[in-house]
């Protein structure tokens, strides 16, 4: 047998979700791993010294003046050699790289560093799901946790759709710009009945303020709401709901309190249900309002 069972247990293995970066391409969101993960994966299967990467060929295809620099345009061919034991396993790859810069050197030594990283995975993608194979499979069968993965988020370049969850957890409405999306995010935070609500709404959503944050600092998108803005109105929402309203409160103790649009009764007809008890159930979320409350009344 060339490899040991630990490293045929390695190969077999599913991909970690949490490996799994997504980029967006025009109307499509493509799943990829990066390349010092993968080339770590090598070395932690296969042996620092069990596995070599050689270039074959390195050509520039393109490359001229852009109107903020320079760009420059790589293919590449690697060949990877993997020690089995007696035996020498060699498998190789395309790849291509592309890479804008101040400078002609830089743009250069960046498209033809792309290049190689691109060809170097795709040789050792045939190895098996932990350097990639899993991703070349829609469905991701050979993804471990692949549920977590939200390829609605797109996480490069600041393009839609991008997708507002309800405190629910489906999505609700999609928008092509992420400003229009924080900003019915904000609507949406003010017009929470109540504090449970309102934390429900931001953790289904969190995960794509923080994308977008991530990208308005490197600059991608200057004009979308900032995200500290942001979770100042929702702790701004918080307290006005952890605070009862003076004006709620009854005058007289014989006439009842005001009844509000979240202590009102359901309408004639309509029964909660509690999905936990479904056969097809959902979790049933907990939560605790004195904990809330205490977290409202924190200061900024």
């Amino acid at each position: 047998m060339p490899f040991t069972e630990a490293q045929l247990k390695s190969l077999e293995a599913k991909l970690d979700a949490k490996h799994v970066k997504t980029r967006q391409v025009q109307d499509t969101t493509l799943t990829y791993v990066e390349g010092w993960h993968v080339i770590a994966e090598a070395n932690r299967i296969f042996g620092y010294d069990g596995w070599d990467r050689r270039t074959l060929t390195l050509n520039c295809v393109w490359s001229g003046r852009t109107e903020k620099g320079y760009a420059a345009a790589y293919s590449a061919k690697v060949r990877i050699r993997v020690r089995a034991g007696a035996e020498c396993v060699v498998r190789e790859g395309w790849g291509s790289g592309e890479a804008r810069a101040a400078t002609t050197g830089e743009a250069h030594e960046l498209a033809l560093k792309a290049a190689e990283t691109d060809a170097t995975k795709r040789a050792l993608a045939t190895f098996g799901n932990p350097f990639g194979l899993a991703l070349y499979d829609r469905a991701l069968n050979g993804v471990r946790n692949r549920k977590a993965l939200d390829l609605s988020v797109p996480c490069e370049k600041g393009r839609g759709p991008w997708v507002l969850r309800s405190a629910t957890g489906h999505p609700q409405r999609s928008f092509d710009k992420a400003e229009a999306l924080l900003t019915a995010l904000k609507t949406a935070m003010t017009e929470a009945p109540s504090i449970e609500l309102l934390f429900t709404l931001w953790e289904r959503n969190v995960e794509t303020v923080r994308a977008l944050n991530k990208q308005r600092k490197q600059a991608l998108a200057r004009d979308m709401l900032d995200a500290q803005a942001l979770v100042a109105h929702l702790k701004a929402c918080a307290i006005a709901l952890a605070k009862p309203s003076a004006e709620s409160a009854p005058k007289d103790k014989r006439l009842p309190a005001k009844v509000t649009c979240s202590s009102a009764a359901p309408a004639k007809g309509s029964t909660k249900v509690d999905k936990s008890a479904l056969t097809i159930s959902e979790p049933k979320r907990v939560r605790s309002k004195e904990h809330l409350r205490f977290v409202a009344r924190q200061p900024a």
